[in-house]
């Protein structure tokens, strides 16, 4: 395969899986054959462009073929009968001559999906699970790592999901604004996960993926237009992502290895997009804390001092006392240790930690926090220990690199 045609496979697959899907969805009303149908178009890219070069629009030889491969699998398959006469009842076409594809109709489908997957009907963490898989094209393990559970598990409530949207008939369409409130919390949930996802990926040599980045921020962007006035917490969403993606260029060195928060090069953080994401912060906490509100405070903290021995630590674990309260979990408490250790010392830090390693003894960053502490605190063997368990459990080649360098710091030299 030539290498731009093999780039061009990779490049679309990675970009536009979702919105893919999305248009899929909204033409046959199946989530399972739509995944399927684009498994195979890109299958067939892979076969095709090789030969006839890559098209004018990859991503809309993706659909015409992932459309026709739809077709043909619903024709084929029994179980789709009545649907298929229902499509036709409805004049719905099933030939695809002359498909039109207006870009400016993609976002929208991938929009009306996110809202579809945030149907009240599932369990939020279905709704959430579901949408990750389907909008943004992460497998089943990064979901699972976002969920802080077994990846088989993960599969099964991906599948009752799917279940149920097409067992109980769950339509294909964006809710009048009246119903959104009540799938907002899932929706913003999602879109959140996605930027979480490429701001620290799973996988792979590169720690960022810009390109889910740049949709989470995009589609923040979406719901608060669509919502007038955009009720706090969707403000406050596109101000945290704002705010921790305009690091983006800092948190790597030029040798492409991590550089930490409070090492980092503050001239090369975005201030453009600081200043924008700034009065959005107040914007929303106007309309009191709610979560995203209070993280997006704690990145404006950051974001604001000018050097990291500026950065109003107390203050920062005072919104975290308040998002403990208002949404505890293990994660929340991780990060409000670490803003202790800046405050008192690693000593209380530690104790903090380790009382959560019951519920995180499988998330890499307790143990590589942990690690640190004991790092600091003096304790070389018990630091190497901790970040031993973290490599054993990180994933991502770029935080691998990184903790082994401090592993080998903590380790006696040889003679």
């Amino acid at each position: 395969m030539p290498p731009d045609a093999n780039a061009a496979v990779d490049a679309v697959y990675r970009s536009d899986w979702g919105r893919i899907v999305a248009t899929l969805i909204r033409l046959v009303r199946d989530f399972d054959v739509a995944e399927e149908a684009a498994q195979e178009a890109f299958t067939a890219a892979v076969d095709q462009w090789r030969v006839s070069g890559v098209p004018e629009i990859p991503r809309a030889w993706i659909i015409q073929t992932a459309r026709h491969k739809a077709i043909d699998r619903i024709r084929r398959r029994a179980r789709f009968g009545e649907k298929l006469d229902a499509y036709t009842a409805a004049g719905a076409s099933l030939t695809v001559e002359a498909a039109e594809f207006d870009p400016g109709d993609i976002p929208d489908d991938r929009l009306r999906l996110i809202f579809t997957c945030c149907h009240p009907a599932l369990a939020l963490e279905a709704q959430v699970a579901l949408t990750l898989r389907t909008l943004g094209g992460l497998e089943t393990d990064e979901i699972a790592r976002a969920f802080l559970v077994p990846t088989a598990t993960m599969a099964q409530r991906l599948v009752r999901a799917k279940g149920k949207i097409r067992d109980a008939g769950i339509p294909y369409t964006v809710p009048d604004t009246k119903d959104m409130p009540a799938r907002l919390e899932a929706v913003l949930t999602v879109i959140y996960l996605v930027f979480t996802e490429g701001y620290a990926a799973t996988r792979g040599d590169a720690l960022v993926r810009t390109d889910l980045c740049a949709e989470a921020i995009r589609l923040a962007r979406l719901v608060r237009a669509l919502m007038a006035p955009p009720p706090p917490e969707v403000t406050a969403l596109l101000a945290l992502m704002l705010l921790h993606d305009s690091r983006r260029d800092a948190r790597l060195d030029d040798a492409g290895e991590l550089v930490l928060l409070e090492a980092q090069d503050r001239r090369r953080w975005n201030r453009e997009q600081i200043a924008e994401a700034l009065p959005l912060v107040e914007e929303a906490l106007r309309g009191g804390p709610g979560t995203f509100g209070l993280q997006a405070a704690i990145a404006a903290l950051h974001c604001q001092a000018t050097r990291a021995e500026e950065t109003d630590w107390p203050q920062i674990v005072r919104l975290y006392d308040v998002l403990e309260r208002l949404q505890p979990s293990p994660i929340v408490s991780l990060n409000r240790a670490a803003a202790v250790a800046m405050v008192d010392g690693p000593r209380p830090a530690l104790a903090l930690i380790d009382a959560l390693a019951g519920d995180l003894d499988r998330y890499y960053l307790l143990h590589a926090a942990r690690a640190d502490l004991l790092r600091r605190l003096g304790s070389p063997a018990e630091a190497a220990k901790s970040y031993a368990r973290a490599l054993a459990l990180v994933t991502n080649d770029a935080e691998r690199r990184f903790l082994e360098r401090r592993l080998r710091d903590v380790q006696p030299s040889e003679a």
